[in-house]
């Protein structure tokens, strides 16, 4: 069985930063745009979350973020919500760009088939698996 093939693009938000985590993510062959590159520098800085998550969302693009309170951020929920988003974060802060990439690169297979299907999610990137933030398991 061959793996998944990956989704036509991810969108990374400010939080993972400019330049290391997308260098190192397509190094390891993600095609993916980082906001600075979609809105310009320096707008990137100014734009909302749910603007981008809108525009994202819209785009057909999944989701790489960083955000250790996204599950009581309901403005953010609530655009996930409304426009279908797909998103994969990493819940924690303390972490180096090179680990932050090797959790998206570790659980690859996992994200690319999730990323696949219809959304809204969003599902917390550990460093071993994925973990459904969004919607909640019953």
């Amino acid at each position: 069985m061959s793996p998944p093939e990956q989704p036509r693009k991810f969108f990374i938000d400010r939080s993972l930063g400019r330049v290391a985590v997308p260098r190192l993510l397509r190094e390891a062959g993600w095609d993916l745009i980082t906001l600075a590159e979609h809105y310009g520098i320096p707008h990137d800085e100014t734009v909302e979350d749910i603007r981008w998550i809108e525009d994202s969302a819209k785009l057909g693009w999944a989701v790489l973020m960083k955000d250790k309170r996204i599950r009581y951020r309901q403005a953010e929920i609530d655009a996930v919500i409304e426009h279908q988003a797909r998103c994969f974060v990493i819940t924690r802060g303390d972490l180096t760009s090179a680990a932050y990439a090797e959790r998206f690169v570790t659980n690859q297979v996992s994200i690319f088939a999730i990323a696949d299907t219809s959304g809204p999610f969003i599902y917390a990137v550990h460093a071993d698996r994925l973990e459904r933030l969004y919607p909640p398991r019953l």
